[in-house]
Order: C-alpha cells, then structure tokens, then sequence
C-alpha cells in the first residue's frame, strides 16, 4: 500500500479544512498518516480514514523552550516517522514549523507550494506553482495537491470525524437533560481566540432576544469565555462553557439543528459533523477561505465592507471605518437566516 503523510500542525479549523484531502488520498489507496499538535489531535485520531498520528505537544514545548526533553522528543518522534519510508509527504502549513518536519521524514517525494511562508518550500522536492492559493477555500487550496498527483474523486468533498463513544453520548446526555426537546437545538458558540474575530456583544444579545422562543438555547466556549456568554444572556439557557472537550462538542453539534459562531474552530467543527446547518459571522477574516464549506444549509455572513474579505489582526483603518467589521453585519440579517432555517427543520 502507499504511504502519504500530511503535516499539519495547527488550528483546529486548519486541520478539519484538510480531511477531505485525507479522504481523497484514503480513497485512492494510500495508507494516511499526520503530523499534528494539539489542538486539532482529536479529529485526527481514531478518523476512520487516517492510519497512523504523530502528535507534536508544541504547547507543552512552548513552555520550556530550551529545554533538551524537548529536542530528545523531537527526535524520538521523527524517529518514528522515518521508519514509515512515505511514498508522499505534503506540507498543507507552509510555515517553518512544518518545514522542519518536511526536511527530515525521509519521504520520497515532498509536496509544497511555492507561495509558502517561512522558507517552507526548502523542504519540498517538488514545488507546486499554485498562484491562487489565497483567492479560494483552504479545503480547495488543499486539493490542489490531490490533482497535482492525478488523484480521483477531488469533487466530492468529504468531512469524516472519529465517532462518539457510549461515555462520550452520555456526558452530552447529562449536559442536556434539562433542555426542552420539543423545540430545535441550536448552540451558540459566540468566542475565539482572536479579538476581531468577536462580533459585537451587543448584537448578539439582539439575536438571542429574537430566537429564544423558537429554538433550545445552549451555550458553549471555554472557561475564559464564561464572561462574554453571561453578558450577552447564556446564562439564562444552558450554558456549558468550560464543560466540553472536542470529542463532547462532535456529538454535541450532531444533535443540533443549527450552530451560531464566529469564524473559529467551533464553526469549522460543527461542519466536518455535517448534520446541522451552521452560521458562521466574519469580521477580520475572510469568508471566501474560511466560511462553512458547501451550500444550502451552510452560511458565511460578513457586513460587505469594502476591507471585505481580507484576513488582518488589527485594522489600519481610521474613523468611522475603525474596527467596524466587529460591529457588522446587523443582527436582522443573522436573525432572518435563523427564522428561516428553524423554519426548515420544523417542516
């Protein structure tokens, strides 16, 4: 069988954005192997279509930088690797941090595009020239390397997530035992780790006034995001922010009917689960690469700025125009799109 591993590290929504590429490659007979940190280890391992995962703890590294553990692990692990003897290695980060693993995996062809960051090309063997990489959606960007190597079946776009444990459906079945069943599940997931990312407060305490009594509201996010859910009115409704880990939010999100979020790891979660439509609210990023991939039931929203779509951590933009991607778009729009969907999974 054929070997293909596939690096990459980090985000979550990064990652999920590349298990149709492990769908593609599993289907046309390589044996499917990835490199991975942390955050997006859990919709790796145990997904029915990736063989081998070689979890690299970059946040456990981080916090002792120097430290030779660290450099004896990082060998350790390559060591592994490196017996695999891939056929293919593909570079979908780009970045010095996969670079470095591209360099020494000992793969026999090693895939990476030319418009990479951080000298990441240096590692590839066969550099891609794949001038549109930041004018489409990162799940096509990852493809292109499915249709560099011929492959079949790179338009049908496939999601695959590990499944749930019977412990796993019964945690979510105590989180929410005291929901009302009768009316459709629909999360709200209104955090994430960039500040820009975060629609206005405001706005969202417009929508959760408008859906309440159509819809079971429950509210999701870590401990640090408990602030924001309780301002905007979660704690009114089933709020299980800092209670839920990524196996929890899978079977969580499959019993929705819809998840409201930014663009953020929740978002691209809730789509790989394929079962409920989701709404995703972009600010500072775009929702051309990043939005919910598919159509129908899948739903990326900005406010149609003229600095729309562009991805930046902090706006250059002044007056008026500072930072008004936030505050954009308005709750009525989000509302209609709600109103219609409830509408749809009632019928």
């Amino acid at each position: 069988m054929k070997k293909a591993l596939i690096v990459r590290l980090s985000s979550l929504g990064d990652v999920i954005f590349n298990i149709p590429l492990a769908n593609v490659l599993h289907n046309n007979g390589y044996e499917v192997s990835w490199i991975v940190s942390e955050k997006g280890y859990d919709v790796v391992k145990d997904n029915p279509v990736v063989k081998n995962v070689y979890l690299v703890p970059r946040l456990k590294w981080k916090k002792h930088p120097f430290s030779p553990r660290n450099f004896f692990e990082y060998l350790s692990i390559l060591r592994e690797i490196r017996k695999e003897n891939f056929d293919i290695a593909i570079d979908t980060q780009l970045m010095f941090k996969s670079l470095i693993w591209m360099l020494f995996c000992k793969a026999d062809r090693k895939l990476c595009f030319k418009q990479g960051k951080e000298f990441s090309p240096l590692g590839g063997n066969e550099i891609i020239d794949f001038p549109g990489r930041y004018s489409c959606h990162s799940v096509l960007e990852h493809l292109q390397y499915a249709k560099y190597l011929g492959l079949e079946g790179t338009g049908d776009i496939k999601f695959t997530l590990p499944p749930s444990s019977d412990e796993t459906k019964k945690r979510i079945d105590k989180l929410l035992e005291n929901i009302d069943k009768s009316k459709p599940l629909v999360i709200i997931a209104p955090a994430t780790t960039w500040r820009l990312k975060h629609w206005d407060k405001d706005n969202w305490k417009v929508l959760i006034d408008a859906v309440k009594d159509d819809c079971s509201l429950v509210f999701t996010g870590t401990n640090s995001d408990k602030g924001l859910i309780s301002y905007i009115g979660g704690d009114n409704f089933t709020n299980i922010a800092g209670q839920t880990d990524i196996k929890e939010l899978i079977e969580l999100f499959s019993r929705a009917a819809l998840v409201i979020a930014p663009d953020s790891g929740s978002a691209h979660l809730a789509r790989a689960v394929n079962i409920p439509a989701v709404i995703s609210i972009f600010c500072c990023t775009s929702r051309l690469k990043f939005g919910p991939f598919g159509d129908e039931k899948y739903f990326a929203v900005d406010g149609g700025l003229k600095c729309q779509p562009r991805i930046c951590g902090s706006c250059s933009l002044s007056g008026d125009d500072f930072e008004k991607c936030v505050k954009v778009p308005n709750p009525e729009e989000i509302i209609s799109i709600v109103n219609k969907v409830l509408k749809k999974s009632k019928a």
